[in-house]
């Protein structure tokens, strides 16, 4: 996939999070909600258990709602998300690697990007990206400008 362009400026990149993925949270919700009221039989345990799970995937959603932009790079650096819909400002003289780290995990594989500004260490996922990490990496790569 590719990365979605600002249209304010052709050299702003951003990646976001896939449209289906909040919509499915609040549909999971929603049926978390409808199971807990079938299966509570008067048990009131059951209908909190499954009213705090389905309130977790609503904030979840909220937070890919809110903030759907988890990753910009421009000329003069990279935006990250930070918090729960916060952003942070990375100058490239801040970002010291971009690398992706890939592991197995269950049988597949997991490839997570890591853009390592010193003190903090910003991590990304596919679903974060909408993107394969390797992808957005090489991307990074190119927009970083060399070393004078």
């Amino acid at each position: 996939m590719r990365p979605e362009r600002s249209p304010e400026s052709s050299a702003v990149r951003q990646w976001r999070v896939p449209p289906v993925l909040p919509v499915a949270k609040l549909v999971g919700a929603a049926a978390l909600l409808g199971l807990g009221f079938l299966f509570a039989d008067g048990d009131v345990v059951r209908l909190v258990l499954a009213a705090t799970a389905a309130v977790g995937l609503l904030g979840w959603a909220a937070r890919d709602l809110l903030a759907p932009v988890r990753l910009a790079v421009d000329p003069a650096g990279v935006t990250v998300i930070r918090g729960f819909a916060g952003r942070r400002r990375l100058a490239w003289g801040d970002v010291e690697a971009i690398t992706v780290d890939r592991r197995p995990r269950l049988g597949l594989t997991n490839d997570v990007l890591e853009i390592d500004a010193g003190e903090s260490l910003h991590l990304f996922g596919r679903y974060d990206l909408n993107a394969p990490p390797e992808d957005v990496a090489e991307a990074l790569r190119a927009a970083r400008p060399e070393p004078s």
